[in-house]
């Protein structure tokens, strides 16, 4: 991912001295987009606004979080206290995604993350493909298995099985955005013969990038279709021996450890309120993330703003680092 921050952003506002001794060679960095109810209301026609506002604000990516429900057991959120209510809306992201497309022409359009097991493989494959030749190649899709067990009965998936449907489902995928005609079959996707078009405009097809734990296992899964890398979190020292085992791991299969994307949480830092510090997030967690191996620095704007109005300042802040 190359940052080409159009020159309104440039002069919109300009780095200061802490940027430029700290920043140097900034990392692209991407947009989490959650929080909907308190930033958006109920007008989620200004989802598509706010990307055209961070467009024009030289961020690198927006990237989309996925829920098809929620059911009530929150408390099984296994990586702390689960950080909105239950009516929180989820916009489907590959629709959401599609309608930013259409009003973007240079930002990339990611999930983070996608929970895949829950998709049909050919369903999955059509519409990505589509949203790939829709925005002239500008789609990362970012997965991960999921961790609430309602969803996947309400899907009819089996919950304890999650990680090697999506497995087989992105290997589908690949084989339908590859051959035409396309054959695949495996424990839980099989088929002959099909042509699934349009195929996506990006060569090689639409990068994969998981967001999953660096277990022996996912790493293996990473080194075998993936693209990136990413963490769940914002643990550093986590984030450093995850990038080292992966690094070491494309090297023993043959594969460029430098050719992995690592999209990785800005550690937030916060002040005596209480609230998420943006300058010091920055000053302090961006070279840390940079020495441990990211190569995109993502921030959750529900984390900097609280109100849609402050939204603006975000933006303009992160312009900056362009």
């Amino acid at each position: 991912m190359h940052r080409k921050p159009p020159e309104a952003a440039r002069s919109e506002a300009q780095p200061n001295e802490v940027d430029r001794a700290e920043v140097s060679e900034p990392l692209p960095i991407s947009l989490t987009v959650s929080g909907v109810k308190r930033l958006f209301g109920d007008d989620l026609s200004q989802l598509v606004e706010f990307a055209k506002r961070a467009e024009d604000a030289g961020i690198d990516q927006i990237a989309m979080t996925d829920h098809l429900a929620i059911g009530p057991r929150t408390d099984r959120y296994p990586y702390g206290t689960f950080p909105f209510p239950n009516d929180e809306p989820w916009p489907e992201p590959l629709v959401t995604l599609a309608a930013m497309a259409g009003a973007t022409r240079r930002i990339r359009l990611a999930t983070a993350v996608l929970v895949a097991p829950l998709r049909p493989a050919l369903l999955l494959a059509k519409s990505l493909a589509t949203l790939d030749a829709l925005s002239g190649g500008r789609v990362d899709l970012g997965v991960g298995v999921g961790w609430q067990k309602e969803e996947f009965d309400a899907s009819g998936v089996r919950f304890g099985s999650r990680t090697a449907r999506m497995m087989d489902v992105l290997r589908a995928c690949l084989v339908l955005w590859r051959d035409a005609p396309a054959s695949f079959h495996s424990e839980t996707v099989s088929f002959d013969a099909l042509w699934c078009e349009p195929r996506p405009v990006q060569p090689g097809g639409i990068p994969i990038w998981f967001g999953v734990a660096a277990s022996a296992r996912h790493v293996a899964h990473v080194v075998e279709i993936g693209s990136g890398w990413m963490p769940v979190g914002a643990d550093v020292t986590a984030l450093a021996d995850g990038v080292r085992a992966l690094r070491a791991a494309f090297s023993a299969a043959g594969r460029d450890p430098a050719s992995l994307g690592v999209r990785a949480n800005v550690p937030i830092a916060r002040g005596a309120d209480g609230r998420a510090d943006l300058d010091r997030s920055i000053a302090e967690g961006i070279p840390r993330l940079r020495e441990a191996g990211a190569t995109i620095a993502a921030f959750p704007i529900a984390a900097y703003a609280r109100r849609r109005e402050e939204l603006t300042a975000l933006l303009t802040r992160l312009a900056s680092l362009a």
